[in-house]
């Protein structure tokens, strides 16, 4: 086979790109479902192997295939790295800033609050609360703070019961990493401190409690003065 060159080529990888994600939804594969070989995928889809190893390798950038070595391609269980990487470059590039980002954060993660008071488990209750106890208690060693509160919104969307508010939430963890200390650090005094880990305990006890408007409402109160927080750093 005949192998295309230069913009031929990149229009052979982006045909068979979307001619294997195509063939996964068509044959209803799962997770952990192997593809057809690579020999197999070439003369289905009528391009060389090296096309083929190409596309595959840009759905595996994309992680929705997985690849190893001497094996097949599976389909690959979602991640939020792809989505993770979108968010940063756009934050790096100018393209979505820190006030958007919250913005978003907000109306979301009220709407998280509030399902996971209905759908959480005892067991999902008792780790969000943890979390949120555990902010009290190393409130004297930022990172330690900052892990369990990220570990905390993150238990909350997932105590949502919607894997896409999961995928949403994991996602916005690299640009929290960034700005969280700053948030830390304009709040000056300890009162000010505990009074953030304290609203993560209150919002913890209304999911516990099974309230979702209160949940929800906490919620918005945490993230307005987050925002409140960054504004008075200078970050938004």
């Amino acid at each position: 086979m005949l192998e295309p060159q230069g913009q031929i080529r990149s229009d052979y990888v982006d045909g068979a790109v979307t001619a294997i994600a195509r063939l996964i939804r068509d044959r209803d594969l799962k997770p952990g479902d192997r593809l057809p070989a690579e020999g197999t995928l070439s003369k289905e889809l009528q391009v060389s192997r090296t096309v083929i190893r190409e596309a595959l390798r840009s759905l595996a950038a994309l992680h929705l295939v997985q690849l190893g070595a001497g094996k097949r391609p599976t389909v690959a269980q979602l991640d939020n790295d792809a989505f993770s990487l979108t968010i940063e470059h756009g934050v790096v590039t100018d393209q979505i800033d820190i006030q958007q980002i919250y913005d978003a954060r907000r109306t979301i993660e009220a709407r998280t609050a509030a399902l996971a008071a209905l759908r959480r488990t005892d067991a999902e209750a008792r780790a969000i609360a943890a979390h949120a106890r555990a902010m009290l208690e190393n409130r004297d060693d930022p990172r330690k703070v900052m892990e369990h509160d990220i570990a905390l919104h993150l238990a909350i969307a997932h105590a949502s019961r919607n894997p896409l508010f999961t995928l949403i939430i994991g996602a916005f963890g690299g640009v929290t990493r960034q700005t969280w200390p700053i948030g830390w650090k304009s709040r000056t005094s300890d009162d000010e401190r505990q009074a953030m880990s304290e609203l993560h305990v209150a919002i913890a006890d209304a999911i516990a409690a099974g309230e979702p408007t209160a949940a929800a409402r906490l919620m918005d109160e945490h993230f307005d003065e987050s925002i409140k927080a960054l504004l008075r750093a200078g970050l938004i």
